[in-house]
């Protein structure tokens, strides 16, 4: 679930830098990472529940192909809604996630930059 909250946060900056090619694979990070736990963790809970972020990185996944900045904020809130729905679902809700206030990274740049 940490690497989940690291590239919940680096989309979030994707997202406001409008680099939609970094956002569409931080989006397919969680995707991948949601599968791994329903098919590797199958005797946890939250493998039972986590199934319920779908419709999210479904509507955040259509806003980042649509390159459009403010329905990707609408349904990056409705990601971390759900994500903290799920916690409370679980019973972890000492785990609560919320839109980030500075980048995670240092070494990373969110903005877009044209290929040589």
């Amino acid at each position: 679930m940490s690497s989940i909250q690291a590239h919940h946060s680096k989309l979030w900056f994707a997202g406001q830098y409008e680099n939609w090619k970094l956002a569409d694979f931080e989006v397919h990070e969680i995707m991948e990472a949601i599968e791994d736990i329903q098919r590797f963790q199958t005797e946890r809970k939250e493998s039972q529940w986590v199934g319920m972020i779908n419709p999210a990185l479904d509507s955040i996944n259509q806003a980042i192909q649509l390159k459009n900045p403010a329905l990707f904020k609408s349904c990056y809130t409705l990601l971390t809604n759900t994500c903290n729905q799920c916690h409370r679902e679980v019973e972890f809700d000492f785990n609560m996630v919320k839109i980030p206030d500075h980048q995670p990274f240092s070494n990373q740049d969110f903005k877009v930059h044209e290929s040589n």
